[in-house]
C-alpha cells in the first residue's frame, strides 16, 4: 500500500512539474505574461508580426487563407531563426470600398478597414511590443494590398525610434518569394502562366494545400480570370497539389529567414 501511495505521489509531482513548464511554442498568444518575460530576458527580443487578410479566395478556398498561411509560415520562420516569437495575426486589412462595393468586397465574407485605421493598428502593435522589451519587430505581410501601408508604418516608426535601441522591419522578401519566385519556379517546371494566376490560381491553391488542405474544397476547383470573372479566381487551380505547394513553403521560409537575419544585423 505504501509503495502504491508513493508511486501515486510521484506521478502527481511529475505531472505538476510538466504543467508548470513553459510550452514548446513560439506563439506569443500561447504564453503567459511571466513566461513571455522570461523569454525576453533570455535575449528573445525579435518578434514577427504576421499580417493576413480576411477575403474571398474563390469558391474552393476559405476566407481565412492569408491568416492561416502567414501564421504557419511565421512559426516556421521563427523556429528557424531561433530566439524569435510570433505575435497574433492581424486579420483585418484594407480590401476595397463599401459603397459601392469594390474589389474583393463584392464577395461575402471579405472584411475591410480604412488604410489609416490599419496603419494605426500596426503602429500601436509595434509600440506595445517595444514597450515590453522587443528590439526587432518584423512585419511579414501575406497580402499584396498591405505592402505599401506596412512600409509606411515601418519608416515612420524608425524615424520616431532613431535614438532608441528598437527597430521595425518590413521584410518584402516574404511576399516576393510567394508571388514572384515560387510562380517562376513553377513556370520553369512547365506550368503555364495563365494557370498560375494572381489570386486563388494554381500557385495560391498549392500553397494552401501544403499548409492545411482543409482550406481547399477539392470538388470546386475551376479556372477563371478575375477581374472580370464572377468566381473571384484568377488562374486555374485544377492542377494544384500539396507537393507543388511544399516547394513554395520551403522557398518562402528560406528567403525570409535570410532576409530577416540581414535586416536585423544591419539595423
Amino acid at each position: 500500500m505504501r509503495s502504491c501511495v508513493a508511486s501515486l505521489c510521484l506521478v502527481v509531482i511529475c505531472a505538476g512539474r510538466a504543467l508548470a513548464q513553459a510550452p514548446d511554442t513560439v506563439l506569443l498568444e500561447e504564453l503567459t505574461w511571466t513566461e513571455l518575460r522570461g523569454r525576453i530576458a533570455s535575449k528573445g527580443t525579435t518578434i514577427i508580426v504576421p499580417v493576413g487578410a480576411t477575403e474571398q479566395n474563390g469558391p474552393h478556398m476559405t476566407l481565412g487563407k492569408h491568416n492561416a498561411r502567414v501564421k504557419v509560415l511565421s512559426e516556421r520562420i521563427a523556429r528557424a531563426l531561433g530566439g524569435t516569437l510570433v505575435a497574433p495575426v492581424i486579420a483585418y486589412v484594407p480590401e476595397g470600398g463599401l459603397s459601392p462595393a469594390t474589389g474583393h468586397m463584392r464577395f461575402p465574407g471579405t472584411v475591410t478597414i480604412p488604410s489609416e485605421t490599419f496603419q494605426r493598428v500596426l503602429e500601436y502593435a509595434a509600440k506595445s511590443l517595444k514597450l515590453h522589451g522587443f528590439r526587432d519587430i518584423v512585419f511579414l505581410a501575406d497580402h499584396g494590398g498591405t505592402q505599401a501601408d506596412v512600409k509606411t508604418v515601418v519608416a515612420r516608426l524608425n524615424r520616431e525610434w532613431a535614438s532608441a535601441p528598437a527597430r521595425a522591419h518590413a521584410v518584402e522578401e516574404y511576399y516576393r518569394a510567394a508571388v514572384v519566385e515560387f510562380p517562376g519556379l513553377l513556370v520553369e517546371r512547365g506550368y503555364r502562366k495563365d494557370e498560375l494566376g494572381i489570386h486563388a490560381g494554381l500557385a495560391d491553391t498549392s500553397l494552401a494545400l501544403a499548409i492545411d488542405p482543409r482550406m481547399v474544397r477539392a470538388g470546386r476547383l475551376r479556372p477563371d480570370s478575375w477581374p472580370p470573372g464572377a468566381s473571384g479566381v484568377s488562374g486555374d487551380p485544377t492542377r494544384a497539389s500539396a507537393e507543388l505547394g511544399q516547394l513554395g513553403v520551403d522557398m518562402i521560409v528560406a528567403r525570409t529567414v535570410e532576409a530577416i537575419r540581414k535586416s536585423v544585423v544591419h539595423r
